[in-house]
């Protein structure tokens, strides 16, 4: 089965940069969930945002950059628009900065829903509304009309990924999805996103500091560290990781009943801005 997803050398430069802020990733995404971790400024927000074509101010150059039948390299915006939101769509981390804040809740994700499917707004507003049920808000209907600033932070995100979620796409990118949720709603958020793949054949790539997290949850693992992709492995077997930066950040976890002394730091190699991530 071809991959939904195909990035072969791909490489991000922001304007006035000397630098690329990724360089040479290659990665290929089936139906399946595929998670990518790394420090903060490695690039994993920043990979997941040039997949959705939503860096207007960096340079974009690769060998392949394929979503399905899409060349999202060379797709214009007035194809993008079709694909963004629809076919592909992507939970950012913070509802905050995410949502407008002088619409109402449930007005967002009927707008997000009848930018792409044709429908009244009564239908719109029903199938909000069902999703809003779905992602585990009680009381969907008040929750519909109320405004960002009158939910919390983990209500909030919920109403984000019922967004995001609302037009079944075939390809999910999280970002920090579950950052501002509790332990309970967490595993409910993330049995849901499990049931879009499983039951759905969707691609999912989790974005995500929480090495358990993406232990737990994902197929495949891919390391960032420095814009560059330094290992990728399966995620069962992350702790057989083989790179020293992969083995640093698992060393730097606490764990409950483990050594009560200073945690590891990472002990940084220049060797490691040539790496060049294979599968363990």
């Amino acid at each position: 089965m071809d991959p939904i997803l195909d990035i072969r050398n791909l490489s991000i430069r922001y304007q006035g940069s000397a630098e690329p802020a990724v360089r040479n990733v290659s990665f290929t995404l089936g139906r399946e969930r595929l998670g990518i971790v790394g420090e903060s400024g490695s690039g994993k927000s920043t990979v997941g945002r040039a997949i959705m074509r939503l860096l207007d101010t960096a340079e974009l150059t690769a060998d392949k950059m394929t979503f399905e039948e899409v060349d999202l390299l060379n797709a214009s915006e007035r194809q993008m628009l079709k694909v963004r939101g629809q076919r592909m769509s992507m939970i950012l981390q913070d509802p905050k900065f995410s949502l407008n804040p002088i619409q109402r809740c449930g007005h967002q994700i009927a707008e997000a829903y009848r930018t792409h499917v044709r429908c009244t707004k009564a239908e719109a507003r029903q199938r909000a509304v069902e999703m809003l049920e779905q992602v585990h808000i009680r009381d969907p209907e008040r929750v519909y009309d109320m405004y960002p600033h009158e939910v919390s932070g983990g209500m909030g995100q919920r109403v984000m990924i019922a967004m995001m979620l609302l037009t079944s796409p075939d390809l999910v990118i999280a970002d920090e999805p579950t950052s501002a949720l509790d332990v309970t709603i967490r595993l409910q958020v993330l049995r849901i996103l499990d049931g879009l793949v499983r039951d759905k054949g969707i691609g999912l790539v989790m974005i995500s500091h929480d090495l358990n997290l993406v232990r737990a949850f994902c197929d495949r693992v891919l390391i960032m560290y420095a814009g560059r992709l330094v290992e990728t492995l399966d995620a069962k077997h992350l702790d057989r990781a083989q790179h020293p930066y992969t083995q640093g950040l698992l060393a730097a976890q606490p764990r409950i009943g483990g050594p009560r002394g200073p945690l590891s730091v990472l002990d940084r190699q220049d060797s490691w801005l040539n790496a060049q991530g294979e599968v363990a």
